[in-house]
């Protein structure tokens, strides 16, 4: 970077925020989980990082880089992230692959500009992370829930949001939750709905409260895209109801997932609203929760059938597991448990709920018995971890953040076992993921033909393969593929990415199809001269026409 482009960007900056050089951080930024510095040809690479504290920085920052567009020595391109920890997508490495990259740091923008206790919404900046927002609401005694991913506590509530994320709270869908945007297009124009341009009232409440505005919806451009920058975002929040439970629906024979599909499918129909999203894992997904890898963490290797079988007689594993949520009344809880019992009663099956007498005893025994002792009793260690991985998936469903989900990042890490559970970071911990997430139809042979599809692949590139399938709607499945491997080890690199190739254009083949996308499938995978992507660029030349913002994401040229 010249000392001219360095002086101008150090003039529209607040004296709290920072433009750094300095390689730790550049180094820093460019840690993923994805393995794309070993596997692509080409090397992506950051000229600079920007920290903002003060969110009218942003516009500064657009409206300069404009300006510096058509010098060839002053021109540079932004690559905002909120906390960059989408682990698996990209991490916060930059899509594009110009020299000229600034990481722009929205992780300092950490407000809470508005919370409506009537109406459990809340206004928050791109820096607001799980805890932080869970923080606030247990602070205040708001009695709303966190619209909580497995991501971890750390990780931007704004991003997942806009990346079009969801969860297993009541308010599955994060992006139909959020109401209201302002933010800032890549020409520097602000943005802000219709009705909030012609609310004149002083508060300019109204438009909080309706997502679709007035007009063409423009604030879907914001997702998946590369348009512009999102600087504040309302969301409404889901009410802690006075009556909960959860469900785990055990399957001993892996030949019931046929059966078990439609009575998902009839659970999402009939009580939709009160049962959030549900969860349906199968074995191997299982152990990886509760069993420690018994070809060693960092082995390049499947597990063997023997093995599986002893884990899983061992942890009393069960071939599939149904996870879902009830929320509502004291009384429409007991009602609905008693109808999706009945429901699950078609099946040999092992129904476990959380507000039984069995779990509640167990905890309280777990919770009475000296650590030491619990440590020295391989039985009830392993009774302890179990409880423990049930509870914080319980409190997952109840909108409170926390790490559980991430050891899954860590199975074939060579130095899991020296991690504190409790302080995990896969891209700085150096964890491979990678991720391949397909939409596949609510029906029962599409699903076991998927299932099939990924035992076939998997193994074949020594990947694991672990199985979720989150049930959005009752006509819509997406399945999260985890793709787990050694970082450090170069075969395991190639493999996982030719494992992940594989695995998509087959599926397409199949129909099944990715709803996300890593920054660099967005590259080879999207074909920039079909009809769509040719219109998302005229939009891109119109709302940005100097490329100054995220380049190439999910923007093929």
């Amino acid at each position: 970077m010249s000392p001219q482009l360095a002086s101008l960007i150090e003039n529209v900056l607040t004296t709290d925020s920072s433009l750094s050089f300095e390689p730790q951080l550049l180094a820093r930024s460019m840690l993923g989980t994805e393995g794309l510095e070993c596997f692509s040809t080409k090397q992506r690479q950051l000229m600079a990082v920007i920290t903002i504290t003060q969110a009218n920085e942003i516009k500064a920052l657009i409206d300069l880089a404009n300006q510096c567009a058509t010098d060839e020595t002053l021109a540079f391109s932004l690559y905002p992230v909120s906390t960059g920890q989408n682990w698996g997508y990209g991490t916060s490495q930059p899509t594009g692959l110009s020299k000229n990259i600034i990481l722009l740091d929205l992780g300092q923008l950490t407000q809470i500009s508005h919370f409506d206790n009537e109406l459990g919404l809340v206004t928050i900046e791109p820096g607001v992370t799980q805890q932080q927002l869970s923080i606030f609401l247990q602070q205040h005694n708001y009695d709303y829930m966190v619209p909580v991913t497995g991501a971890g506590p750390e990780c931007s509530i704004l991003a997942n949001a806009l990346e079009r994320g969801y969860g297993i709270t009541p308010y599955t869908d994060h992006f139909s939750a959020v109401t209201s945007i302002q933010g800032y297009w890549g020409n520097g124009t602000p943005y802000q709905s219709a009705i909030s341009e012609l609310d004149s009232s002083e508060g300019k409440f109204v438009d909080k409260t309706f997502k679709w505005g007035l007009g063409p919806y423009l604030e879907g451009l914001f997702t998946q895209s590369n348009f512009g920058i999102v600087s504040q975002m309302t969301i409404r929040l889901a009410k802690i109801k006075p009556g909960f439970t959860s469900f785990f629906i055990q399957m001993q024979d892996d030949d019931l997932l046929e059966r078990a599909i439609p009575l998902i499918r009839k659970v999402l129909q009939d009580y939709e609203g009160i049962v959030g999203s549900i969860n349906l894992m199968d074995q191997r997904r299982l152990l990886s929760m509760f069993a420690k890898n018994p070809n060693g963490n960092d082995s390049h290797q499947v597990m063997a059938n023997k093995d599986i079988n002893k884990l899983a007689k061992e942890l009393r594993t069960p071939s599939w597991t149904i996870v879902g949520s009830i929320y509502g009344s004291i009384g429409v809880v007991k009602a609905v448990k008693k109808e999706i019992n009945q429901i699950f009663k078609q099946l040999p099956c092992k129904r476990i709920y959380s507000n039984s007498s069995t779990i509640i005893i167990a905890n309280k025994v777990i919770n009475s018995l000296p650590t030491w002792f619990i440590s020295k009793t391989p039985i009830l260690s392993k009774v302890s971890e179990q409880l423990d991985s049930f509870n914080k998936g319980k409190e997952i469903m109840l909108g409170k953040p926390n790490k559980v989900a991430l050891k899954l990042a860590y199975w074939r890490h060579k130095g899991s076992d020296n991690f504190d559970k409790n302080d995990l970071s896969p891209g700085q911990d150096g964890c491979g993921l990678l991720w391949y997430a397909p939409l596949i139809t609510m029906k029962a042979g599409k699903v076991r033909e998927f299932v099939e599809f990924i035992r076939n692949t998997c193994p074949k590139f020594n990947i694991e393969p672990f199985i979720t399938f989150t049930n959005l709607k009752h006509d819509c499945i997406d399945s999260t593929i985890p793709i787990v491997f050694d970082l450090s080890n170069p075969r395991a690199v190639e493999d996982a990415h030719n494992c992940l190739k594989s695995l998509v254009e087959e599926g397409l083949k199949k129909g099944f199809v990715p709803y996300r996308l890593n920054i660099d499938q967005q590259q080879y995978l999207l074909n920039k001269d079909s009809h769509f992507w040719q219109t998302v660029n005229k939009i891109k030349s119109s709302l940005d026409p100097h490329n100054i913002l995220s380049q190439a994401r999910y923007n093929p040229r």
